[in-house]
C-alpha cells in the first residue's frame, strides 16, 4: 500500500509537458495575407476599403514570412497587398484631383 501512494504521489506531482509549439500562427497569417492579398485586389477601386485591407495584408504578410511551409503564400499575399495598396492610393489621388474640376461650363456665349 506505500509503494501505492508513492506512485501516485509522484504522478500528481510531476507537471504536464508543454505541448510542442508548433508555427501554426505564422502558416495562418501567411494564409490570411494572401487572402486579403486576393481581396485587394477587388477593394482598390474604393480607396476606404482597399487601403485598410492592404495595410493590413503588408502586415501580416510580413509576419507570415516566418512560416516555413507557407512562405510562399505570404510572398504572394504580400507583393499582391503592395499591388492593393498603390493601386488604392493612385485612385485616392485621381479621385481628388477630379472633384475637384469644374464641370459648370457655360455653354450659352
Amino acid at each position: 500500500m506505500a509503494e501505492t501512494e508513492k506512485v501516485e504521489a509522484k504522478v500528481k506531482e510531476t507537471p504536464a509537458s508543454a505541448p510542442k509549439s508548433s508555427n501554426n500562427s505564422a502558416d495562418n497569417m501567411a494564409i490570411a495575407a494572401l487572402v486579403l492579398g486576393i481581396m485587394n485586389l477587388c477593394s482598390w477601386c474604393l480607396p476606404i476599403c482597399g487601403c485598410p485591407m492592404s495595410i493590413v495584408g503588408i502586415i501580416l504578410g510580413v509576419m507570415g514570412m516566418k512560416s516555413e511551409k507557407n512562405k510562399t503564400f505570404a510572398i504572394i499575399g504580400l507583393v499582391l497587398s503592395v499591388l492593393g495598396l498603390c493601386a488604392s492610393i493612385v485612385n485616392a489621388i485621381a479621385g481628388a484631383a477630379t472633384s475637384t474640376w469644374d464641370y459648370s461650363y457655360d455653354w450659352n456665349y
